[in-house]
């Protein structure tokens, strides 16, 4: 589906999205947490300096939803949606929506590992923030530009995320096999401004509150442990800095 920015057209936004939960059934959420990986990289010290903060990127259909997840869990510092596994540098919204530059929507978490690990932020992205057997695409949302992807930042990532998806598979938890790609992370871009921290600033957006706020709501239910209630936004951290 595409989505469109809120520039004026709030009421166009307003009739595509109620199409769209008219056409599509909502996404299924987890009943219960997925078992946590049995191999995870090590954790960092107590007090780790800002350069020591490690880096993930997670594409699960539209950012969105994968955003607003990933920025009410704890130890995560900023969340960014942005595009990556493509071909064309700097894309754009526009073109990645295409489906003709390779680009998966796609968020970049930045994390603290003393407080979470690469292993914890894949249990909660397989638990509630999309259905992983599903293939290039997510719910209302089709194309090669919404499939499921794990882009990792070395070795140990890749490690970790191969183990996990064959314990998943060899679990049976799901009904169809894990359908997420892992590769090497490349280029990430940057969305565009209107993208960021759209569930946070748009929560009763239909297209959010149908498909995306309960993916948010399975976190705080499941992950208690897990969840911090003041979400990491790109602005504020924008503001900050």
């Amino acid at each position: 589906m595409t989505r469109l920015p809120i520039l004026g057209i709030g009421a166009l936004l307003g009739t595509l999205s109620l199409v769209a939960l008219r056409s599509a059934p909502p996404a299924a959420q987890a009943e219960t947490a997925l078992p946590a990986p049995a191999l995870d990289v090590a954790p960092g010290g107590p007090a780790l300096p800002a350069s020591a903060l490690q880096t993930a990127v997670f594409a699960g259909g539209c950012f969105w939803g994968v955003q607003g997840v990933f920025q009410h869990m704890d130890g995560v510092v900023q969340a960014v949606s942005g595009y990556s596994g493509g071909d064309v540098a700097d894309p754009g919204y526009a073109r990645v929506s295409t489906g003709a530059t390779g680009h998966a929507e796609a968020v970049r978490v930045t994390f603290d590992p003393a407080r979470v690990s690469y292993g914890a932020l894949l249990q909660v992205f397989f638990s509630v923030a999309l259905d992983p057997t599903q293939v290039d695409g997510q719910g209302p949302d089709q194309g090669t530009q919404y499939r499921s992807e794990l882009f990792v930042d070395g070795p140990e990532q890749a490690a970790v995320a191969r183990a996990y998806v064959a314990q998943l598979d060899a679990a049976r938890v799901f009904a169809a096999p894990v359908a997420t790609r892992i590769d090497p992370l490349g280029a990430f871009y940057p969305a565009e401004a209107y993208h960021q921290d759209y569930l946070e600033l748009h929560p009763d957006s239909p297209y959010i509150a149908r498909f995306d706020m309960p993916k948010v709501q399975a976190l705080q239910r499941l992950f208690p442990a897990r969840w911090q209630a003041a979400p990491a936004t790109v602005h504020r951290a924008t503001a900050a800095g």
